[in-house]
């Protein structure tokens, strides 16, 4: 059986693209609207990683890095044990839009799943995005 390989998500947002870049490749960023703490290092090969005050964790690899365009990175496959190799693929595309910004999420990589590892990861991830671009959007404009 087939499984979507992709969870791709577009979001107009009222500031410019400098501003979202930071959000998505700093520490204070990320520990602010997608964790609550965060470190990176912003070059290809860097790792970065966040956590919550829940005790979940995520560990990524910065895989591409092109000011202020594209960012991308590796990371754990959610619902797998943390040792597991396999990871999925996200990747932020930037573009200028008038005053603000059009960013595209694109997160690949489940079609390496089985089917109950696919649903859990798939699903959790499709809401989550959904959740986390909000609060994305909400850091900038409280800023």
């Amino acid at each position: 059986m087939g499984f979507p390989d992709r969870i791709e998500r577009v979001v107009e947002i009222a500031h410019p693209p400098a501003e979202v870049w930071a959000a998505l490749t700093t520490a204070e960023g990320l520990g602010t609207w997608f964790g609550d703490q965060a470190t990176i290092d912003l070059r290809p090969g860097g790792s970065a990683h966040m956590s919550w005050t829940s005790g979940d964790r995520a560990d990524m690899r910065v895989e591409r890095v092109e000011e202020p365009k594209v960012f991308g990175f590796t990371w754990n496959i959610f619902g797998l044990p943390e040792d597991d190799p396999r990871r999925t693929y996200v990747e932020f595309t930037l573009e200028p839009v008038g005053a603000g910004t059009r960013l595209t999420v694109v997160e690949t990589g489940f079609a390496q799943l089985s089917e109950d590892a696919f649903r859990k990861a798939y699903d959790g991830n499709t809401q989550g995005w959904a959740e986390k671009l909000g609060q994305l959007v909400g850091y900038l404009d409280a800023a």
